[in-house]
């Protein structure tokens, strides 16, 4: 009879089981580590240089296409938006090995304490009919490769590979949008820091004048040389002069830095912006109905929305696919070192065929649960359509008050300027005290604030206008990435878009 095999000891299961417990209570064992201040201060140096270090210094004063082709360049949260685009790229590849078979190589050591012996029984007696045997070396080496592949899973994967290239193309549209909006903030806080630029030396050279003239009007009412109540208004109006005007000098102040945090600039540099020739108003040649189609055929939302009706399709028709059945390939070589084994490597093949019956069942489901994916798609991009039109109108319309509202503007600035030319005049004559003269040089300065500030809007509302209809501000390939080549690029580009929205400037 065969020999019985002895249980294992019971001191050996204890110690096995300690030992394994052991093991999963050191995994369990570890606890957070945060860093210490002298890490996170270690890193500090590295990314100063990593925001700043690649850079090159500015070389004059700033142009806006400078500006436009710093913040392409160099701005932060535009970078994450390439690093997005690159990463889906990266999975877009990845999704194409998903469409080739499966290559999978193995191999693999078995040892055994005792040896696999086993023996027969006669079913109808129930003895042993054959002594115990061993088929099985208690060592042995193992090896194979296969190649496998289903035709269904192929199928899924080619549908799969289609919606992640509509993916990598939704995220270049996204990059699109950034980049309209990203000039936006350039072009707003560019002349924004033109208005500061021009206004700072007055704003300095008034409040220096309407200090002195605090100074004497203190120095009147300690010698009485006037009543106190006309000296206490007198002092009340140049406070009132200096309170204002200190407050738009800190409002100008931080024009810069914020058109330098958009070029992505060092805090604190210092810079100067190109003042430009002259101020010309920026007309539309074209008619509305002609935005309305530029803007239904350029809008990277409208092109999102589009991409993901597509991944709808496709995911309709792999929903589908999913329902057939699938169909298996599969070659290989295999070696086994048993020394038992008449034949230790040989070669196999095999076709086999699955199908979940289940999915039959849930077929109509599976079906209607992707077409109401797709007709959600074609209504949510129908909605944007009617949300883009009305963009394109509320800019259109925007862009016409702006334009009315800096030509009047522009005459009261005018108009402040010869009152302020002639309040100076006076009281460089002495007709007249020094305090009219200060008073209008206050309202010939808010007067040029307002100007610049409108102006910009003006810009801004121009802006808009273009990126209402999905116009791009810098054409879709330039001969490099250099900072120059950007430049000259934005100055084209921005000639280019000009003759596309409108007849030029006036």
């Amino acid at each position: 009879m065969q020999k019985k095999e002895q249980p294992i000891p019971g001191a050996a299961r204890y110690s096995l089981a300690a030992l394994v417990s052991a093991l999963v209570l050191s995994g369990c064992a570890v606890a957070p580590a945060p860093l210490s201040e002298g890490a996170r201060r270690a890193t500090l140096g590295d990314d100063r240089q990593a925001m700043f270090g690649a850079q090159p210094a500015l070389s004059g004063p700033v142009s806006l296409q400078e500006a436009m082709a710093r913040a392409l360049k160099y701005n932060l949260d535009y970078r994450v938006k390439l690093m997005e685009e690159a990463l889906a790229q990266r999975q877009l590849d990845l999704s194409h090995l998903d469409m080739l078979p499966k290559l999978a190589a193995g191999a693999g050591f078995t040892a055994r304490s005792r040896e696999l012996a086993s023996s027969s029984q006669n079913v109808a007696t129930g003895t042993q009919s054959l002594v115990p045997s061993v088929s099985t070396e208690k060592q042995q080496h193992t090896a194979d490769l296969s190649l496998s592949w289903n035709v269904l899973d192929f199928g899924v994967s080619y549908y799969n590979a289609q919606q992640q290239s509509d993916r990598v193309l939704i995220l270049q549209q996204r990059k699109r949008k950034v980049t309209q909006q990203l000039m936006l903030q350039v072009r707003e806080a560019w002349w924004q820091a033109v208005g500061a630029q021009q206004l700072q030396g007055r704003i300095d050279a008034l409040l220096k004048e309407a200090e002195l003239g605090l100074a004497d009007a203190r120095q009147v009412e300690q010698q009485k040389l006037r009543s106190p109540l006309e000296t206490l208004q007198y002092r009340r109006q140049l406070l009132d002069v200096i309170r204002q005007m200190g407050i738009v000098r800190n409002t100008l102040a931080q024009a810069k830095p914020r058109l330098a945090a958009i070029m992505n600039l060092p805090t604190g540099a210092d810079f100067q912006v190109a003042v430009p020739a002259g101020m010309p108003v920026p007309s539309l040649g074209l008619a509305l109905e002609k935005m309305e189609e530029m803007a239904l055929l350029n809008r990277p939302e409208l092109g999102e929305a589009r991409y993901v009706e597509r991944i709808g399709v496709l995911e309709t028709r792999k929903a589908v696919a999913k329902l057939l059945p699938g169909l298996e390939l599969s070659v290989g070589e295999r070696y086994d070192s048993n020394k038992f084994l008449v034949n230790n490597s040989w070669s196999d093949a095999g076709l086999r065929v699955s199908w979940n019956l289940l999915n039959l069942f849930n077929a109509g489901t599976i079906k209607r649960s992707a077409q109401a994916q797709l007709d959600l798609a074609k209504a949510q991009r129908l909605a944007l359509n009617m949300a883009v039109l009305t963009q394109v109108h509320v800019a259109y319309l925007d862009l016409q008050g702006r334009s009315r509202q800096f030509a009047l503007e522009k005459e009261l600035n005018e108009v402040e300027q010869s009152i302020f030319e002639q309040n100076r005049n006076a009281s460089a004559s002495g007709a007249q005290g020094r305090l009219p003269a200060i008073l209008s040089d206050a309202n010939a300065v808010f007067s040029s604030l307002r100007l610049y500030q409108s102006y910009g809007d003006l810009q801004n509302a121009y802006g808009q206008m273009g990126a209402s209809m999905g116009l791009d501000p810098l054409p879709e390939s330039a001969a490099s990435d250099e900072l120059a080549v950007l430049t000259d690029a934005f100055q084209g580009a921005e000639t280019q878009w000009q003759g596309r929205v409108g007849g030029g400037s006036r």
